[in-house]
């Protein structure tokens, strides 16, 4: 689950067009003939428009976001002009996934067809036995720009080879920061800091501009610590546990090089403040009222401090992870129920195709988006590479509604994705700790903080 996830685009091809293959060979519907034709349908091909589907989906957009619930609709309703016989049955929920809720509808079975969930949920997804395998059904036919999906974030819904969702969204963090307070501290705001020490020097610069401004910020409470402990020792190449997510791995050099550089630019530089024991969202606040320069975070933080706390987007731009080991990556997916026909298959496929994965159309209309008072512009959803990737810069530049050179740090030097690790929110309650004592006291132990957390971590995985 920590490995590095960057793997060359035509391997997930392959293997995909592989497991469908090995489909085909069991006989059956579509069974591929000796002169390379078929004797009928098979699951590599897309839903024939004229088949009778009833598909239920959650995730619709509540009520209180009236201009993506329109969107919803409408796109909804274009739908079925393509698929005049698919019936949508949406289910609205906010948010979409509440933990304790999606963990008993596993159990009972009563999720949607198409249900939303985490990327770090198939885990406990697989352990229901709730999924269904789709990789025979996906392909550049259903998917048409499925080899432009970034591998990191696709390969978060495969299994043992197996793929059993599709992404939606997703996020990958980054440095975000002031740029008005880097243009007063006499930094460039459109060459932001790349690596630990540049970040150092940058802070240094723009807590000496007084008046209670601080030139870096972190969390260190409500598990917010431990995910941007995570964040930072992922930058360094680090990882929280072994690739089989059966131990701790932090308690490393890389790990004591992340507790050490908060500890001297909280101690030695003075650049983070007195005020520790911060938690989501006192670094936006704190951003938007101009007085923090930067903290490592997600894309859509600058929407909450434009769209919550009133600032301007004109303010803030974002870099890529320092260090550029890897980032933390996060984002959201439908999963397929446990028992659905292989036409229901495919008409979600082509629904989230349609909704969610093409240029042009769905989230990707941009055009539309402006028109509704929603933001263009941004780097998120930020799962296309190649052709794709390029073809969505340009629509999002021709629509946008922020200025998205802002933002031409993080795009240009694209780091790569990370997922977060097992039982993430509970090493992440356990980090926190390691995370506040370094703030909070000089004298801070960090090896045996590191070593503490270790134990506790391993004592963790042990028992799950």
């Amino acid at each position: 689950m920590n490995r590095h996830l960057l793997v060359r685009r035509p391997v997930v091809l392959l293997a995909l067009a592989g497991l469908a293959l090995s489909s085909a060979a069991c006989g059956g519907p579509g069974t591929p003939s000796v002169d390379g034709g078929t004797d009928g349908p098979g699951p590599w091909d897309p839903l024939d428009p004229n088949t009778a589907v009833t598909l239920s989906i959650d995730c619709m957009p509540p009520t209180s976001k009236p201009a993506e619930r329109k969107q919803w609709v409408d796109d909804v309703e274009a739908f079925r002009k393509l698929y005049p016989r698919v019936t949508l049955t949406s289910k609205d929920a906010f948010p979409c996934e509440e933990p304790a809720a999606f963990g008993a509808q596993l159990k009972a079975g009563t999720q949607s067809d198409l249900y939303y969930s985490y990327f770090t949920d198939l885990g406990k997804v697989l352990e229901a036995d709730a999924a269904e395998d789709i990789s025979a059904y996906v392909n550049d036919k259903s998917v048409p720009a499925l080899g432009d999906i970034d591998l990191s974030v696709l390969t978060t819904l495969k299994h043992d080879e197996k793929l059993y969702g599709l992404p939606i969204s997703n996020y990958k963090m980054g440095l975000i920061y002031n740029r008005k307070l880097f243009a007063r501290a006499g930094l460039d705001p459109d060459k932001p800091p790349t690596s630990w020490p540049e970040v150092r020097e940058a802070a240094r610069k723009i807590a000496a501009l007084g008046g209670g401004v601080n030139g870096y910020g972190d969390y260190s409470t409500g598990n917010q610590g431990g995910w941007h402990f995570t964040a930072e020792l992922y930058g360094l190449g680090g990882a929280v546990t072994t690739p089989a997510g059966s131990k701790a791995d932090f308690n490393t050099p890389d790990g004591r090089k992340v507790l050490q550089n908060l500890h001297d630019m909280r101690w030695t530089d003075n650049s983070m403040g007195t005020e520790q024991g911060l938690k989501w969202p006192d670094l936006m606040t704190r951003m938007a009222a101009d007085k923090l320069g930067m903290y490592v975070g997600a894309p859509d933080d600058i929407t909450y401090m434009v769209q919550t706390l009133k600032g301007n987007y004109n303010d803030y731009g974002m870099g890529p992870m320092p260090g550029g080991g890897a980032a933390l990556l996060g984002g959201a997916d439908y999963i397929f129920k446990k028992g659905l026909t292989p036409d229901q298959i495919k008409a979600g496929i082509a629904w989230i195709n349609f909704k969610f994965l093409t240029i042009g159309k769905g989230q990707f209309d941009y055009a539309r988006t402006r028109n509704d008072g929603l933001p263009v512009g941004l780097p998120q959803p930020f799962f296309f590479v190649g052709g794709s990737l390029k073809a969505d810069n340009r629509a999002k530049a021709a629509a946008a509604t922020v200025p998205v050179d802002n933002y031409a740090p993080y795009l240009a030097n694209p780091v790569p994705g990370k997922i977060e690790p097992p039982y993430a929110q509970q090493i992440y309650k356990i980090l926190d700790a390691a995370v506040a004592a370094v703030l909070k006291d000089r004298n801070a132990d960090i090896p045996k903080l590191l070593a503490d957390a270790e134990s506790q971590v391993n004592q963790l995985l042990a028992q799950t």
